[in-house]
């Protein structure tokens, strides 16, 4: 018969003085350790009741009452006055410790077991730790603290089985450090209302090309793109929102469009559709994907040839002071033009001057903005190549990963799972960001082109002068 071989705790071999000794000892560091746990986990749970027993016990029930009242009237006209301050900093900490307490602290053993998270070690149990929990409203930050040799991809497989288990529609992992992840266990959408469009600006120098805003993200922060040294590629089925995003960039390059420091080119294979809204706005518009998008696509390669051999032993990335506009090639149905074009040949031409473009574009500021419906590799074969890349509504959820990267999919990106009813609702990534960011385009309507298209061809409409650019003996910054 195999048996286990009974284990004595050690503490039970120490003398019978010493354990009377060490027995009150223990006892009162456990309880100052259980106090010190829970005045950290609840500070307001235990700091509420421990004043008002205070304030019963040295002035009595009317001051209790008093103090009450003043308080609930003082929270009614601060949330009245300054909702988003009161909302940060009263009722959202009181919200955070109510979910702790009720949601997870209260299930957390039995869903972690469950869920294969823990592992046994010689009659020893590693659980994962429990630490911060903040709530937003719409979500709920979880920071967890993992066993020893466990690795974020666990957690990553079983983001339904915690999402369902703490009553969450979906759950999203973050790491923050080595051993600590984050779960976004998401309540609500927060991005179901339209954008408006912000009013156009007058001031062309306050156009960041490094950061142009385009709608807003989840977490009520601004949603930036980047062009100045990026190619974006965006990728959503119709309907999806891809008018949103690419009128969004336009509406917020108009003051520097206006002022001539950016050029917009434009390419619209579906006859004008799309970009024939507001021609107005673009430099050069092509309709349609025959031989004469092709020579404007060779046209604008050959630019970026001329224009970095021009900026060789003087700057490595464009910039405001270089006399030259940034070029901004708009390609709306891009697949059109690279994979769909029935003659070879000049599919063959397009494809080499969209990947001259992308590949070599950045430095001199070209930038492309490639709007695609089918994100396979047959149909772009050059995906690498655009550094910025923004998936809104797609079909499958393989396609979520073909668009944002490997893995992006497991983490939370469900671009595949974005309602019809939301569009411009999209998933963004950039090269050397781990964390896909989740977002809405400003809606643009057709009023808003027509606002847009007085603004372009304003007679008061300045052009401002470039910098002098600077001779081949004087060296640019690198930007």
């Amino acid at each position: 018969m195999e048996i286990a071989r009974p284990r004595l705790p050690w503490w039970l071999l120490l003398p019978w003085w010493l354990l009377w000794i060490a027995v009150p000892v223990g006892g009162v560091i456990l309880l100052l350790r259980l106090g010190f746990r829970l005045i950290r986990r609840y500070p307001i749970s235990v700091a509420v009741p421990l004043c008002g027993v205070a304030l019963v016990r040295y002035c009595g029930w009317w001051w209790l009452v008093f103090v009450v009242l003043a308080l609930v009237a003082g929270l009614l006209i601060w949330g009245g006055l300054y909702p988003d301050p009161c909302r940060r900093y009263a009722v959202l900490p009181v919200l955070s410790e109510w979910r702790r307490a009720t949601v997870y602290a209260f299930r957390w053993r039995t869903v972690m077991r469950l869920a294969d998270l823990v592992k046994r070690d010689r009659g020893k149990e590693y659980r994962p730790r429990l630490r911060a929990v903040r709530a937003e409203g719409w979500r709920d930050r979880v920071r967890v603290r993992m066993i020893p040799a466990q690795s974020p991809e666990a957690w990553e497989l079983r983001r339904d089985n915690l999402a369902h288990s703490f009553g969450a529609r979906s759950c999203r992992v973050r790491v923050l450090r080595p051993r600590v992840v984050e779960l976004d266990l998401i309540h609500r959408d927060p991005l179901v209302r339209p954008l408006p469009v912000p009013a156009l600006d007058v001031d062309a120098n306050a156009v960041d090309l490094k950061k142009v805003t385009v709608g807003r993200t989840e977490t009520g922060k601004p949603w930036r793109l980047r062009l100045l040294g990026s190619q974006l590629l965006v990728v959503g089925v119709p309907g999806a929102g891809k008018g949103s995003v690419l009128w969004s960039i336009v509406w917020q390059l108009a003051p520097a469009v206006r002022a001539g420091l950016v050029r917009l080119v434009g390419i619209d294979p579906k006859g004008g559709m799309e970009l024939g809204q507001c021609p107005e706005a673009f430099d050069r518009l092509v309709f349609g994907n025959g031989a004469d998008v092709v020579e404007l696509l060779e046209e604008i390669a050959n630019e970026v040839r001329e224009r970095a051999a021009r900026y060789r032993g003087i700057r490595r990335l464009w910039a405001w002071d270089t006399g030259e506009p940034l070029t901004v090639l708009i390609v709306d149905e891009l697949a059109d033009v690279i994979a769909y074009q029935p003659d070879k040949q000049l599919r063959d031409r397009a494809a080499r001057a969209v990947q001259t473009i992308t590949s070599q574009g950045r430095a001199p500021g070209y930038v492309l903005v490639g709007l695609v419906q089918d994100p396979r590799k047959e149909i772009v074969s050059f995906r690498h190549l655009f550094t910025t890349r923004v998936a809104l509504r797609l079909d499958e959820p393989q396609q979520v990963d073909m668009v944002l990267g490997d893995g992006v999919r497991q983490r939370g990106a469900a671009a595949h799972e974005i309602a019809e009813s939301t569009p411009g609702v999209a998933w963004v990534k950039q090269d050397g960001q781990r964390e896909p960011d989740r977002a809405r385009a400003f809606h643009v309507t057709d009023t808003d082109l027509e606002v847009l298209r007085v603004y372009v061809t304003a007679p008061d409409a300045t052009v401002h002068p470039f910098p002098t650019r600077p001779d081949n003996g004087e060296r640019g910054v690198a930007a």
